[in-house]
């Protein structure tokens, strides 16, 4: 199980900093402005936000953990299911608040709304580390108005625009000062927090980066909970439930593993929301910053064409990929009935023969273990590097045991590299390389599986001409 004693912990916690407010006042603007980067949605429509979205980060030279929470919205109806939705949103960005460190608590330029005044009553026990912020305020617009929260017992307001950047300093240096962390007066800060002197870290001490991929309700969210031992991820029969990218963290036999739960991927047909396409577009994104896809099939449905298409990108990218069959635990206990799917799966999609294939129940827990022992031999795979000379003795057996045809298709491997691992390439040296068949191509790609130890992972054969060797006496 993922929360064994002696497998798994949770890492130690970095300072929370928490971005809270109604819909619509531009939390996930202002969160991106403080990442620089584009990493939340955002989108004039209230609510865009559902799941927490946290990020670790640095601020001024202080690293933190900066969380993004879903709108708090005043008029729900909870006997509708997007109103029962609605009351996961708050409900789970109060937990939140109650775990962080600092809250940012936004309000848009203007008069204060209903919402605003009781989300202001709610969150009075949290006084001493709420920062009122005003945002949208730019060129000094409507500043006289939201003065007025001063009579709401805050010490200080800080306006800002989360958009055009307008006194975002002055705000990130009140949230480092409130950590107690301010760096001293003359220190030369990089933005990044990331000194470019510090080396990079051995493979072994980088997270491996899972992305959990997968169509609507197969059970996505309720597996990155269950990893990380956590709620992170709002979990719900609605689909299209998660928008943003969850992230989460654990660790597993020593290893740091990042999660990261993606929304759920329809057809681009079904696709009739802006918000669905660009949480789609996110979700396909991870793929690049992430080593392994667990791609979530809900076991009772089997493999379908947009699975297909999802392990597609993942393959043509060279990650590794893990099949998980989820609600195993529905299936009829009958025997074989495993191997029976499984045989499905490898006639449908042939050329995945190689990726594992995982029943288990997120819900109960039941097969976590074999997938994370899985994914751990995978990453090792991933990032495996064979040494050019035991390459090319292996190479030489190979053609021993299987020449390459002879006549008009006759062509001579002369040698072959690794260029890179994760994703794994190998490079042939070839004297004709138009002569070089695909059939003699997953020869090649078979042997170094099966002899080299890259049974559970993509890996690209490049063809590419030999420089021709010189002649006996004569010089190039």
């Amino acid at each position: 199980m993922i929360n064994s004693e002696n497998d798994a912990h949770i890492p130690r916690r970095l300072p929370m900093v928490a971005l809270a407010g109604r819909p619509n006042v531009g939390k996930s603007t202002l969160f991106n402005r403080l990442l620089r980067k584009r990493r939340s949605i955002t989108d004039p429509t209230p609510g865009v936000t559902r799941d927490p979205v946290g990020v670790d980060t640095t601020i001024l030279g202080k690293p933190l953990r900066l969380v993004d929470t879903g709108g708090f919205k005043l008029d729900r109806r909870p006997d509708t299911p997007e109103g029962e939705l609605e009351g996961l949103v708050v409900e789970k960005s109060l937990e939140i608040l109650k775990k962080a460190d600092i809250i940012v608590l936004l309000f848009e330029a203007g008069e204060l709304t209903l919402e605003d005044e009781e989300f202001i009553a709610l969150l009075r026990p949290y006084s001493n580390k709420l920062l009122a912020t005003v945002n949208k305020t730019e060129g000094g617009r409507r500043e006289a108005e939201a003065w007025n929260l001063l009579s709401y017992g805050f010490e200080k307001v800080y306006m800002i625009s989360a958009e055009h950047g307008d006194n975002i300093r002055e705000l990130e240096e009140a949230i480092v000062e409130r950590l107690g962390a301010l760096e001293p007066a003359g220190t030369d800060v990089p933005r990044s927090g990331v000194s470019p002197e510090i080396p990079a870290p051995a493979p072994e001490a980088v997270p491996i980066r899972i992305a959990i991929l997968g169509k609507p309700n197969t059970g996505k969210s309720t597996l990155s909970n269950r990893l990380t031992s956590s709620s992170a991820s709002i979990v719900s029969d609605i689909p299209g439930t998660t928008r943003d990218v969850v992230e989460g963290s654990f660790v597993w036999k020593n290893r740091d593993l990042r999660i990261l739960d993606t929304a759920g991927i329809r057809r681009k047909s079904k696709v009739n929301e802006n918000i669905e396409y660009y949480s789609v577009n996110r979700a396909i994104k991870t793929v690049d910053e992430s080593d392994i896809v667990f791609l979530v099939i809900d076991a009772q449905e089997g493999l379908t064409d947009q699975d297909k298409k999802i392990a597609s990108i993942a393959h043509d990218k060279g990650r590794g990929i893990i099949l998980v069959l989820n609600k195993w635990d529905t299936m009829p206990a009958v025997k074989n009935t495993f191997e029976a799917v499984r045989d499905r799966i490898h006639f449908l999609f042939g050329q995945m023969e190689y990726a594992p294939i995982i029943p288990l129940s997120a819900m109960d827990g039941s097969g976590i273990d074999v997938l994370l022992n899985t994914a751990l031999r995978m990453h090792s795979q991933l990032i495996r590097r064979i040494e050019t000379s035991t390459l090319n003795e292996a190479l030489e057996k190979w053609l021993t045991e299987y020449p390459p045809p002879a006549g008009k298709s006759w062509f001579k491997i002369r040698y072959a590299v690794q260029i890179l691992a994760n994703p794994v390439r190998f490079v042939f040296f070839v004297s004709r390389p138009k002569a070089v068949g695909e059939t003699y191509i997953a020869y090649l790609r078979n042997r170094i599986r099966r002899d080299l130890g890259f049974s559970l992972v993509p890996l690209s054969i490049e063809i590419r001409p030999s420089a021709k060797p010189i002649e006996k006496g004569k010089r190039r």
